[in-house]
């Protein structure tokens, strides 16, 4: 038995799921998100304001089980995705290094002899507070993460002064510099 996948998802009121053979549509004030649930294995239905998802077969094996934990995951994220949103920071610490919008580019400045152009898709909203700070927001809280982590591979953080890309709350390990 999967303990995360026995819980039952709190759906909140702003929010709708609607099950159409194997594809569930989830709206809310955010926006829409379709998934697709292997049928075969799984079943769903919704009770009043809750949302649970059970396997067919009741001998429960430990890749079903692990399925079963996966699914209800996912499920939670775009719920919690259509009616609150994901949201990552990103914090640039060094001398010379900014962030600037233009259009639907963002422009870094990381110490490089060039500036560098991410382009944001079209599902992400960006938006850079002073010119350390980035706000990534979205609907779909993969996309929102690997945008993140693409923004931070630009400029990893090195250990001996802390500069270049971070989330805010990520530990840097520092390291001792050099002694005479």
């Amino acid at each position: 038995m999967s303990k995360i996948g026995k819980k039952n998802i709190i759906v909140p009121k702003d929010s709708s799921i609607k099950i159409e053979g194997s594809d569930l549509t989830i709206t809310g004030p955010k926006g829409t998100t379709k998934l697709t649930i292997n049928d075969k294995i799984f079943s769903s239905k919704i009770n009043q304001s809750e949302f649970q998802i059970t396997p067919i077969d009741k001998k429960i094996d430990k890749k079903i089980s692990i399925l079963w934990g996966t699914y209800r995951s996912i499920i939670n994220n775009a719920i919690l995705g259509v009616s609150k949103g994901h949201e990552k920071i990103l914090e640039l610490s060094g001398v010379g290094f900014r962030a600037n919008l233009k259009g639907e580019t963002l422009n870094l400045q990381l110490g490089f002899s060039h500036d560098i152009n991410f382009k944001i898709p079209k599902e992400i909203k960006i938006a850079v507070e002073k010119q350390t700070i980035i706000k990534i927001s979205g609907v779909d809280k993969e996309l929102v993460s690997k945008i993140a982590a693409d923004i931070k591979s630009l400029k990893p953080v090195e250990p001996y002064k802390a500069k270049g890309i971070k989330e805010r709350g990520q530990f840097v390990l520092r390291k001792e510099g050099k002694k005479k």
